[in-house]
């Protein structure tokens, strides 16, 4: 895993189109990862990628919590471990920088993917819509 740099935006954006674009359907709009300014994102130093760019992790910390924001993989490379690689890595920057939880929100659509953070020992702690989606927020707790 590395810092995404400027010279990766353009593979980084065309990434999470290849990673979100099945989902249009099933949530009925693009998802909000498709929304996202990522020159800026990498620029503030918030993207995470494996070296060959088969998956990425977007990192927000914020007050005694790192916000997982997006989690991409290549759809070719779904079902090899690349997405538990990911928030694996995202458990150890927060436990880095000191932080005792993770949070995330996704579509509540997206029953695959909640299945996916249940597994990983994350608890819904919410629904709310969310720039007109309707998300399930997620936390984590880390132990010390």
């Amino acid at each position: 895993m590395r810092l995404a740099e400027q010279s990766d935006v353009v593979a980084v954006e065309r990434l999470v189109r290849d990673a979100y674009t099945a989902w249009i359907e099933v949530i009925g709009m693009r998802p909000l990862p498709m929304e996202a300014d990522y020159a800026a994102l990498v620029a503030a130093g918030r993207v995470h990628v494996t070296d060959g760019l088969e998956g990425l992790v977007v990192l927000v910390p914020e007050d005694g919590v790192l916000l997982v924001e997006n989690v991409a993989v290549r759809p070719e490379l779904h079902g090899k471990g690349i997405g538990r690689a990911l928030m694996a890595y995202a458990e150890d920057e927060a436990r880095r920088l000191g932080l005792r939880a993770l949070r995330l929100y996704t579509n509540v659509r997206m029953a695959a993917n909640i299945a996916l953070y249940e597994s990983l020992g994350y608890v819904e702690t919410g629904r709310e819509g969310i720039e007109g989606r309707a998300a399930v927020l997620m936390r984590k707790e880390l132990s010390p």
